[in-house]
């Protein structure tokens, strides 16, 4: 009988270690994870970005003749995405201003012009940390997906320049997005 009460012991306590073991690996791989994601969201000065913007912005905005129309507006809704879409989100909106607003946007002035310059140099540096991640730590869920899609859908509306100058009249918007996450995903 003692010898029994010792095997039923020591498979409790392996059943005790086994549990330990998955819990232990567990926060190390979500430890692994956490960091990932403040790898994939790169720390970058938002201050001199958010600067060369609000040296801009009013010339921007009084160009706009569309003051009723947004291109940005699910950003609103972009609170309810998820931490782990936060990668997926900022990699597809600087993207679109990439490839889309900052090549379709034509500007005279030398002033505006050397702004979103600095604004697009930092977004192709946020841009190249983001593609480090690669494809396992950045994923797409569908909710991100067409969150960005009717960024491009609200785009696609307007005439291109008016589209290109809207969006970078409402580029406080991504902004202020990015920092808040960037923020709350390096505090995790």
């Amino acid at each position: 009988m003692v010898l029994r009460l010792g095997h039923h012991f020591h498979q409790d306590m392996k059943a005790q270690c086994i549990s330990h073991c998955l819990l232990g690996m567990t926060l190390i791989l979500y430890s692994v994870h956490t960091h990932s994601l403040r790898r994939c969201l790169i720390s970058v000065d938002m201050r001199l970005i958010e600067k060369s913007f609000h040296e801009i912005k009013r010339a921007l905005q009084n160009k706009d003749t569309f003051q009723n129309v947004t291109i940005l507006s699910t950003l609103q809704s972009l609170k309810t995405i998820k931490p782990i879409d936060v990668c997926c989100v900022t990699k597809n909106l600087l993207t679109f201003y990439k490839d889309r607003v900052f090549k379709d946007h034509q500007e005279l002035s030398p002033q505006i012009l050397r702004n979103i310059s600095n604004i697009a140099n930092s977004f192709l540096y946020m841009q190249r940390a983001l593609q480090q991640c690669g494809q396992r730590w950045c994923q797409c869920s569908q909710e991100a997906i067409n969150a960005t899609r009717i960024v491009h859908d609200n785009y696609n509306q307007l005439e291109v320049r008016s589209a290109a100058l809207k969006s970078l009249g409402e580029l406080d918007i991504f902004l202020a997005w990015i920092d808040k996450n960037h923020q709350e995903t390096s505090a995790t």
